[in-house]
């Protein structure tokens, strides 16, 4: 499998859009690289550079990723 195959149905899940407000919500998801002597994780979606600069980008996922991270180190 691909990497960006294993994405799909995590940005299935994850992203929803309202029809009220016409905007996408729960843009959530974590990417762990395991096999690595070093903790690796990132957000589950790309750069945002279409957003980048413009105060319009939605920070859950790297919240999210951060927690996950920091919930990994400890158990380490």
């Amino acid at each position: 499998m691909y990497h960006d195959q294993g994405h799909v149905p995590v940005k299935t899940l994850g992203f929803r859009y309202v029809d009220a407000t016409k905007a996408w919500v729960g843009l959530s998801g974590v990417n762990v690289t395991v096999g690595l002597p070093i903790l690796r994780v990132s957000v589950d979606h790309g750069t945002a550079f279409d957003r980048a600069g413009q105060g319009t980008a939605n920070p859950e996922s790297m919240i999210e990723a951060v927690l996950v991270a920091a919930r990994m180190s400890r158990r380490r």
